[in-house]
C-alpha cells in the first residue's frame, strides 16, 4: 500500500537526522518509533506508530511507553501518527486519548505520491543555480529560509540542522536556490527502500508566486531520479503547497497529524 512508502520514509529522515548526534534516540520498540535528536524543537523529538493498531487501548500503550520515555530524559515532544496505521474506531478517539497524555494537535498534513512522470510546466519557469548545501555558507542559507518559512525561532531551526548535515548526513541532501545572487528557494531530499521523499521546501517571502517553490521542487526531482525515472516520490504537503504538487502529479495517499506535548 502507498501509505507505507510514505510514512517509512518520513521516519527514515528523523532518524537520518538524529543518527550520530550526542543527545539523540533511536529505538523500536512496542510498536513505536523513536527519533528524537535531544533537542530544544520539540517536533523533532519524534515518537511514530510503525505498525497498525486495532484497539485504543493498545493505542493507549503505546502513547504511554513513549510519554515515559520522553519524561524520562525531560525532553518535550512530538507525536506523529499516519492515521491508515489506525482502525476507524480508533481514529475517532485519537485526540481525546493524546489530550489525556497531555498532547495537543499542532499540524496536519496530507501524505502525497507521485509514482509516474512529473506534469510538464504550464508556464516558463525562472532558472535560479541550484547549490547543494555543503558550506557554512549555503548551510546559513539553507536555515534562513527555513526558520522564516515554517516560523521556527532561528536558534531552534539551526540545532535541528546543525553543521554536520553538509558533511556527515549524505541520506539528508539539502539545496538553496540562488537568483541574481540571493538565496530564494531551499528543499531536501532522503532516500529509503525505492523512493525518494521531499522535505523542508520553501521559497523566501519576497519572491514567492514567481515559479522558485517549483522550479527547485522539479529540479530535486530530477536530480534525485537520475539513473531511476519510475523511482516513486513522497511528501507531506502545507496548505501553501498542496495545490502546486497536485497539478504536478502528487496523489494524497494517507493523513499525517502531529501532536505536541504541553510543557
Amino acid at each position: 500500500m502507498d501509505f507505507h512508502r510514505v510514512e517509512a520514509n518520513l521516519r527514515e529522515s528523523f532518524r537520518t537526522l538524529a543518527s550520530g548526534r550526542p543527545r539523540a534516540d533511536l529505538l523500536e520498540a512496542s510498536g513505536v518509533t523513536i527519533a528524537s535528536l535531544g533537542a530544544r524543537f520539540q517536533m523533532f523529538n519524534a515518537a511514530f506508530l510503525s505498525s497498525p493498531v486495532a484497539t485504543s487501548k493498545e493505542l493507549e500503550q503505546r502513547l504511554g511507553f513513549a510519554r515515559t520515555h520522553f519524561r524520562s530524559r525531560n525532553l518535550p515532544w512530538a507525536l506523529w501518527v499516519c492515521e491508515d496505521w489506525m482502525e476507524t474506531s480508533v481514529r475517532r478517539g485519537l485526540s481525546q486519548l493524546c489530550a489525556s497524555h497531555g498532547l495537543r494537535l499542532t499540524a496536519e498534513m496530507p501524505g502525497m505520491i507521485a509514482s509516474g512522470m512529473i506534469a510538464r510546466p504550464r508556464h516558463p519557469l525562472p532558472e535560479p543555480e541550484y547549490v547543494r548545501v555543503n558550506s557554512l555558507q549555503t548551510l546559513a542559507d539553507f536555515r534562513g529560509i527555513g526558520s522564516v518559512c515554517f516560523h521556527v525561532p532561528p536558534e531552534w531551526f539551526n540545532e535541528v540542522f546543525d553543521e554536520s548535515v553538509p558533511c556527515a548526513r549524505p541520506g539528508f541532501e539539502c539545496w538553496v536556490a540562488y537568483f541574481d545572487g540571493a538565496p530564494v528557494a531551499t528543499a531536501a531530499s532522503v532516500p529509503s527502500d525505492g523512493v525518494i521523499g521531499l522535505y523542508n521546501i520553501a521559497t523566501a517571502p519576497g519572491y514567492r508566486g514567481r515559479g522558485f517553490g517549483e522550479a527547485i521542487t522539479r529540479h530535486l526531482i530530477d536530480t534525485a531520479r537520475a539513473g531511476q525515472p519510475a523511482c516513486p516520490i513522497v511528501l507531506q504537503s502545507t496548505s501553501h503547497g498542496f495545490r502546486l504538487y497536485q497539478r504536478l502529479g502528487f496523489k494524497t495517499t494517507t493523513r499525517f497529524v502531529v501532536y505536541n506535548s504541553v510543557r
